[in-house]
C-alpha cells in the first residue's frame, strides 16, 4: 500500500504536507505510511478515497483504475471547486470569472472561436 499511497499524492501534484492537510493528519503520519512503517487505518483510507475521488479497492490491493470516474458534472464541480480553494490569484481562477460574466451572445461567439480552432487543425 505504501507505494500506492505514495503514486497517488504524485499523481495528485502534493506534497506530503499537503496531502496530509487535506486529510487532517500530520506530515509525518504520511512519511510514515510511504515508508510502509504503519499503515493507514480504515478510517484514512475512507478519508483519501473520499477526498480524492479514489477507489478503496485500488488503495488496498492495487486493483482496477486508481481514481473512480467521474461525471462530466462532477469533473465539472471538482474543478471549479479546486480554483475556489486556491488563494492565489491564479489563471484559472481569473479566466473562470470571466467566463461567469458572458452573455448568451458571447458564449455563442466563444463556441464559435473554439469550432474555428478545432477545425482548422483538420
Amino acid at each position: 500500500m505504501k507505494d500506492r499511497l505514495k503514486k497517488l499524492r504524485k499523481t495528485l501534484n502534493l506534497t506530503q504536507q499537503k496531502f496530509a492537510d487535506k486529510l487532517g493528519v500530520k506530515q509525518n503520519t504520511i512519511a510514515q505510511y510511504e515508508m510502509g512503517r504503519n499503515d493507514p487505518s480504515d478510517a484514512v483510507i475512507i478519508s483519501i478515497c473520499r477526498e480524492f475521488g479514489v477507489s478503496e479497492e485500488w488503495i488496498r490491493t492495487g486493483k482496477g483504475d486508481m481514481f473512480i470516474p467521474m461525471t462530466r458534472d462532477e469533473e465539472i464541480a471538482t474543478f471549479i471547486g479546486s480554483i475556489q480553494a486556491d488563494v492565489d490569484d491564479t489563471f484559472k481562477k481569473r479566466l473562470i470569472s470571466v467566463l461567469a460574466k458572458l452573455d448568451e451572445k458571447e458564449w455563442d461567439l466563444l463556441e464559435k472561436i473554439a469550432e474555428d480552432i478545432v477545425n482548422s487543425k483538420n
